[in-house]
């Protein structure tokens, strides 16, 4: 079988460029590679693999999972079951982050700490492009760390790792603390391909959807140096409670909210000069 006939086969079962991709990834190219392959061959055991890959997909398993990996700032990174896909969204608060520590900490080392890590996407992202920051990522789930241990190694960057729920018994002091918590509410109705893929402990906040912000932002106090920057990806209405919670359990602090590119409210940063 040619490329071009497991494409076809592939695109009469999902969609054009999932089909794609699916194939590419199988052949080690990318998908405009593979539109100059069309006549290559393709072996029977990769055809066999292509279609129970198309059939899991065509059943609502994410393209990343199937893959193993996501594009995330430019850095490809493992994913699994086990950690949350990195969106979008996310890599603007890596962007921005990245911008602050630089206004804050010019050319100085600091220590930041990712809560919740999952696969380590933000944390890794930011000392991939600043080696003046010490990363620690930290996560509940021993399974999402050893996802992040992987993509740190397969970056070749050098961080700590501590297993723990947040900030909670812990004594160590950040000059940043970042994190992108679960912050879905229990109830709230969210995609399928997500809510019966991806891990729940990764998604929902509880209730309201602030029950991790109140649980950082609770012993924060603890964990911060005296000149510091807490940066947070949020729910798009989240952002006068956090506000609130901000200055229920900090003061002399400043606090700014960035939109993302559907001008939704999506970052918060809280840091003191």
């Amino acid at each position: 079988m040619k490329v071009d006939d497991a494409i076809v086969y592939g695109k009469s079962k999902v969609h054009s460029d999932l089909a794609k991709m699916l194939l590419a990834d199988l052949m080690n190219v990318n998908s405009l590679e593979l539109l100059m392959m069309l006549d290559d061959e393709v072996d029977e055991e990769v055809f066999n693999t292509y279609k129970y890959r198309v059939d899991e997909l065509r059943k609502g398993r994410p393209i990343q999972y199937i893959i193993g990996n996501v594009n995330f700032c430019g850095n490809t990174l493992e994913v699994n079951e086990n950690v949350l896909i990195p969106r979008f969204e996310t890599e603007q608060l890596v962007e921005k982050t990245i911008d602050k520590i630089k206004e804050l900490w010019p050319d100085q080392m600091i220590d930041l700490i990712d809560l919740g890590c999952g696969s380590g996407a933000i944390g890794l992202s930011i000392k991939k492009k600043l080696n003046q920051v010490n990363v620690t990522l930290l996560d509940i789930s021993d399974q999402a760390m050893d996802v992040a241990k992987r993509n740190a190694s397969s970056l070749g960057l050098d961080v700590k790792y501590i297993l723990n729920d947040m900030l909670e018994n812990l004594s160590n002091r950040y000059d940043v603390i970042i994190s992108n918590p679960p912050y879905i509410r229990d109830d709230e109705e969210i995609e399928e391909i997500v809510k019966n893929n991806e891990p729940h402990l990764a998604l929902y906040g509880g209730r309201d959807g602030l029950d991790y912000y109140r649980k950082i932002l609770a012993h924060i106090r603890e964990n911060i140096k005296n000149k510091y920057l807490i940066a947070f990806e949020i729910g798009d209405m989240q952002k006068d409670a956090i506000y609130d919670l901000a200055s229920k359990y900090l003061s002399n602090y400043q606090i700014e909210c960035f939109k993302d590119y559907s001008n939704r409210d999506r970052i918060i940063f809280i840091y003191n000069e």
